[in-house]
């Protein structure tokens, strides 16, 4: 346990930057899954939800509770499906 004021200080920061981490990380995880169903269901219409989705992963890389790269390939796979099951669906 910290015994200085300035380590609980420092603790008590950790803690408020580790639950908006958490939070911010767990909202990423939902846009993600609801475009990768979105997309699943109907191509076509994913393109809104695919939207809110990469804001949400910019959103986070931006705060820093993701790295800028995991955002960008996540944005590229989810982004890389839709045009994959949009064309299977033309075909």
């Amino acid at each position: 346990m910290a015994t200085h004021k300035s380590a609980e200080k420092r603790n008590r920061q950790n803690i408020k930057l580790r639950e908006r981490n958490r939070g911010n990380r767990s909202a990423v995880k939902t846009a993600a899954a609801k475009a990768m169903d979105a997309i699943k269901k109907d191509a076509k219409g994913a393109a809104k939800v695919l939207s809110a989705a990469a804001s949400a992963l910019g959103k986070a890389a931006r705060k820093g509770s993701i790295p800028k790269g995991r955002a960008s390939r996540k944005i590229s796979r989810l982004t890389k499906a839709r045009n994959k099951a949009m064309a299977s669906t033309t075909a």
